[in-house]
């Protein structure tokens, strides 16, 4: 109960969160880190991935990518990079000590659910909606803007997702070389016997994930321009069960 106490008076202490090491300095810092290695993880992925799905090519690539990504652990990868003569443990604008040399590795974390499911997304799509989209007229072009991708987009999101909060809850090992964001509360309390200052910082770590979960998940029920009805499955409603005449109507719909 020691230990409860201790940590609830240190997540109600203003001191806690504010000055130079404060929380909430740290919190921005961790996020800037993380909102970065996920979109250098987008620019780098997505592409590769969303044509390759396109082509129906590529899906054993992108499982390898995943595979590799999940295999090597971030801390080793960021404990070569930080030993290394590049990147190093020098500052790096707001990012901070270490901070290229974290970004890198967060990005190379993010990689594989962006890839993975972005390929399988577009993949997927029903043929009998391709065919749809044939019988149109669209262009290849045509047809992975205005159909593929549109219907792909809220598994695309869903990588996007898990990328978004992994990221999110393994920025912390920055700490470990010395880095920013609220990794240094966790390894400072635990280091100083202070447990109820480390898992203070553990349990801000857990509510923002949370919170970035959430967001992540309206946006991705944002994108899906398909309507849900209770009852009804995606693929159903994508046509793989469907006729005819309701897959051209969907295509049809997507498409303007």
């Amino acid at each position: 109960m020691t230990v409860l106490s201790d940590t609830w008076d240190y997540l109600t202490s203003a001191s806690s969160w504010t000055g130079e090491d404060g929380m909430l300095q740290l919190m921005g810092q961790q996020l800037l880190i993380s909102v970065t290695a996920l979109l250098l993880a987008m620019l780098v992925g997505l592409p590769i991935a969303l044509w390759l799905g396109h082509l129906g090519r590529g899906g054993l690539l992108a499982i390898n990518v995943s595979n590799i990504g999940r295999a090597v652990p971030t801390f080793a990868l960021l404990a070569l990079l930080v030993v290394a003569d590049w990147p190093g443990t020098r500052s790096f604008g707001p990012y901070g000590r270490a901070g290229l040399a974290t970004i890198i590795a967060l990005t190379l974390f993010a990689l594989p659910p962006i890839i993975t499911n972005a390929n399988v997304a577009v993949r997927e799509v029903s043929p009998s909606v391709r065919q749809a989209a044939d019988g149109m007229g669209m262009t290849g072009a045509q047809k992975f803007w205005r159909v593929e991708l549109p219907l792909a987009s809220p598994l695309v999101m869903s990588g996007v997702r898990l990328a978004l909060v992994q990221v999110w809850a393994t920025a912390t090992i920055a700490a470990l070389v010395a880095g920013p964001g609220l990794g240094r509360v966790i390894t400072d309390g635990f280091y100083r016997t202070n447990y109820g200052k480390g898992i203070a910082g553990a349990v801000v770590v857990a509510v923002v994930a949370l919170l970035l979960e959430a967001i992540a998940a309206a946006v991705q029920r944002a994108l899906d321009p398909v309507p849900r009805s209770r009852g009804t499955s995606p693929k159903r409603h994508r046509g793989m069960s469907a006729g005819a005449p309701m897959v051209a109507e969907e295509a049809d719909a997507v498409g303007h």
